[in-house]
C-alpha cells in the first residue's frame, strides 16, 4: 500500500486500511550514520530510509546491514595461515 503519513505516495509495507501500522504510527528520519546510503529517500518531510522504517535502531548493534555507503572489515590473515580441515582432522588422528 501507499504511505500517506511521512513518504507519501511511496509503497510501504506497513501501510494499513486504518493507516500506518508501525509502532510510533510513522517512520523516523535517517540518522547521521546513514549519510550517503543509496537507500534515502527524500521528501517534503525529510529524509527517510527507503527499506527500514527505524533507522536508528539498525545502527544500535554496529553497522547497518542495509547500508550501501558502509564495507564490512574483513579481517586480513597471513598468507599460508589458511588450514584445511580436513588435512588437520588426519594430522590429529596419526598423533602429529
Amino acid at each position: 500500500m501507499e504511505c500517506t503519513t511521512n513518504r507519501a505516495g511511496a509503497q510501504c509495507k506497513f501501510m494499513g486500511k486504518n493507516g500506518c501500522t508501525y509502532v510510533a504510527g510513522a517512520c523516523f528520519q535517517v540518522v547521521e550514520q546513514c549519510e550517503g546510503c543509496e537507500r534515502i529517500t527524500e521528501n517534503e518531510a525529510g529524509k527517510f530510509c527507503a527499506v527500514y522504517p527505524h533507522p536508528e535502531m539498525k545502527w544500535k548493534r554496529g553497522v547497518c546491514n542495509f547500508a550501501t555507503h558502509v564495507k564490512p572489515e574483513v579481517p586480513q590473515t597471513e598468507q599460508g595461515a589458511t588450514l584445511n580441515p580436513l588435512k588437520a582432522a588426519k594430522r590429529a588422528s596419526r598423533g602429529r
